[in-house]
Formats: C-alpha cells, sequence, structure tokens
C-alpha cells in the first residue's frame, strides 16, 4: 500500500549545516549598497568592514576591550590562526567531541607537535570541563557541529585561570550564550548561523590573548595570513577593518543584511530563542516516535542549532544505507535538501535549527520525516 505523503511543505527546505540557510527576508536587492569593483583599503571599503565589526560586538555582547577581526579561510582560518600564533608558551589540553575538534587535535599534536594532554569523547557526549587544567592553553569547540551535542555553560572555566581558553564557536555564536569573560579566542564563520556567504572568519581576542601575542613569539615561522602583530605589536588595523589579504565587499555586504536582521528579531535573545523553538519542535517529534532519537546522550547537552538524529527502529538492517536512503527521499520529495549525518558522525539525520530557520518549515518537515521513515522500511 502506498504511503500517503504529506499535505504541507516546508516553504525552504534548506537545512544544511553549513553554509546555512539565508535569513527570512533574503534578496538579491538587498546587497545593492556593496560597494563592488573598488578597494576594500578606500574609505567606503574599510567603513563597511569596521560597521561589520561593530555590528557584530552589539548584537553579541561583546566587550568593548576585546578585539574583532574579518580574517581568510572561514572558521578553519581563524582557529589555525590562533592555534599558530598563540600556542606553544605552556602546555596545551586539547578537548574533542566531534570531527573538527579531532582536527585541531591533529594540528596541535603532529603538525606544531607541541606538549599537549588530549581529552575526547564519543559523538553524542562531551568531556567533563571539572577534570581539565585551565593553567594550560585549552582549545575546544563550544558546539560539536557534526555530533549534535554543545558545551552547556562556562561555569567551570576559572576567572583566575591562567591558561588561555580558545573556542571554536562558529555553530554556537548568534545561537547560544557565550560567557565572554571565560573565552580568550573566540573563532566562528557568518556562514553558519546566519546564513552568510562562506570563505571568511571571525576571530575575537580578549585582553588576556592580546597581552599573550605581544609577549610571546611561537618557535615555528607564521605564514603571512596568520600573523597578527608586528615588532612585538597587535596589527590593530586588522581589527577595525584593515584586513589581512583581499574580503569579498559581497559577502561583508551580505553580513551586514544578516546582523541588521538578527536586530530586528530580538537581537541574541532572539536569535537563541528562535534556535531553541526550531531545535525543540525536533525534540519533542523524538519523544513521541520509538524509532528515532537525539544522537546527544543527555538533553542538558543538546545542541539547539545542529541537531543529530539516529534511527533506533530493529528493523533497520543497514543503518548507513537506511539513513542515506531516507534523506534521499526527503531530497528528491523537495523538502529537506543535505541533512544526511557528516560523513565522520554515526549513521543518521542532521537538521540546523539556527535562527535563520522558520520554526514553521521545521514543523512542516517533521511529518515528512515520517514519511520517509515509513516508505524506507517498507521499501527493505
Amino acid at each position: 500500500m502506498a504511503i500517503e505523503a504529506p499535505a504541507t511543505r516546508p516553504a525552504n527546505p534548506r537545512f544544511s549545516s553549513g553554509p546555512c540557510a539565508k535569513i527570512p527576508t533574503f534578496s538579491l536587492d538587498l546587497l545593492a549598497d556593496a560597494p563592488l569593483g573598488r578597494s576594500h583599503r578606500a574609505a567606503v571599503g574599510k567603513t563597511k568592514l569596521k560597521d561589520a565589526i561593530e555590528n557584530t560586538r552589539d548584537v553579541l555582547g561583546i566587550p568593548a576591550d576585546y578585539k574583532i577581526g574579518i580574517v581568510p579561510g572561514s572558521d578553519t582560518g581563524a582557529v589555525e590562526m590562533a592555534l599558530w600564533s598563540l600556542l606553544g608558551e605552556r602546555k596545551a589540553t586539547m578537548v574533542a567531541w566531534e570531527s573538527f575538534g579531532a582536527g585541531w587535535v591533529s594540528d596541535v599534536v603532529k603538525q606544531l607537535k607541541i606538549d599537549a594532554d588530549v581529552k575526547t569523547a564519543d559523538y553524542g557526549d562531551i568531556v567533563d570541563f571539572a577534570d581539565i587544567d585551565f593553567n594550560t592553553d585549552v582549545v575546544f569547540t563550544w558546539n560539536g557541529t557534526t555530533s549534535g551535542v554543545r558545551l552547556p555553560n562556562a561555569d567551570a572555566i576559572p576567572a583566575d585561570r591562567e591558561g588561555l581558553t580558545i573556542c571554536d564557536a562558529t555553530s554556537a555564536v548568534f545561537a547560544m550564550d557565550l560567557d565572554w569573560d571565560k573565552l580568550d579566542v573566540t573563532t566562528f564563520s557568518w556562514q553558519k548561523a546566519l546564513g552568510g556567504e562562506a570563505a571568511h572568519g571571525v576571530i575575537v581576542l580578549s585582553p588576556r590573548a592580546v597581552a599573550r601575542l605581544e609577549s610571546y613569539t611561537p618557535a615555528w615561522p607564521l605564514p603571512k595570513i596568520f600573523r597578527m602583530t608586528k615588532g612585538g605589536k597587535l596589527i590593530d588595523g586588522i581589527f577595525t577593518g584593515a584586513t589581512i589579504n583581499t574580503p569579498s565587499m559581497l559577502a561583508v555586504e551580505d553580513y551586514l543584511v544578516a546582523l541588521d536582521w538578527a536586530k530586528s528579531v530580538g537581537g541574541l535573545k532572539g536569535m537563541i530563542d528562535r534556535a531553541t523553538a526550531n531545535a525543540t519542535a525536533i525534540w519533542n517529534f523524538c519523544d513521541a516516535k520509538p524509532w528515532i532519537a537525539n544522537l546527544a546522550s543527555d538533553p542538558a547537552i543538546a545542541s539547539t542549532t545542529s541537531v543529530c538524529l539516529k534511527f533506533t527502529d530493529e528493523r533497520i538492517q543497514d543503518g548507513a544505507a537506511f539513513a542515506k536512503a531516507v534523506a534521499k527521499r526527503l531530497e528528491a520529495e523537495g523538502v529537506a535538501l543535505d541533512i544526511g549525518a557528516y560523513r565522520d558522525a554515526p549513521a543518521g539525520l542532521r537538521i540546523w535549527c539556527g535562527g535563520t530557520v522558520e520554526t514553521s518549515d521545521i514543523e512542516a518537515l517533521l511529518p515528512w520525516l515520517e514519511w520517509a521513515f515509513e516508505a524506507e522500511i517498507a521499501a527493505q
């Protein structure tokens, strides 16, 4: 018997975890003020870049004495810039609970060859921060983009720590409440929670991080795109709009538009509320269905942006093939694009729930998810 398809479809089927859905009001017409064909060093370019920095500070509530820079290479470039420029002054602690965090471990231990303790957790769990020595430099991801778990708060990070905290927050920023006093280096890419265009990263430095940069010189040579100091002093221009290399002014304009939209929906609180509503709709759906569950082992650490799901039905013979087939059915129907689990993660689905996604689209997707599950069970 044919399984009847739901009557309602998501207005926007884009649930990719990066690049993520554009803001709901997006139109190319909104980018008309981009200074195309102009130098980013010209006054108009510098003004746009400085506006992007200060609007970021405003929306996220970043302290006035923290430095914010737009850097090349997306979040990856920003993280690598921090690792290569700041680590090596003391022992490090590398914390990982998903694939990207594992990549930072590899870079530090195998490439930079820094003395480091490595603490890991399986997909769906996080490391206990109470067991971490914060007199070392600690590198961690706030939210596991590929594992669907997050640090619920920064309470375990001591205010009187001697080491630096370096946080990859790319799938947490604009969707979760970050404690800036506990973060010395924070990185992200605006292509995540604000649906911006890819290739640009952002690095946020606390006064403690700046002091380290100005007092410590790594033993290894630094590529130009990683250099944040000259003559032992911070290159302040990087943090006022004079970028290290040429940025896309079209992408910067897109980011400015997205920041204005974020302000229009209530700023950071509004964005957090939107992501929480989206994730909660999926959590409630999972609670009501015996065949699907959140990959997160504990609701307290479940991500509100990259929600990762696993199929639990005993009739499923090949979990990876089944999950791929469900995702393929949903894409063929045009109701959910790019929601397969990350290639290194356990088999399942990953649905982006950041603030640029409408809760009505999540709610419209869920009956289709059940339809695709039942159709694939029947086809086994």
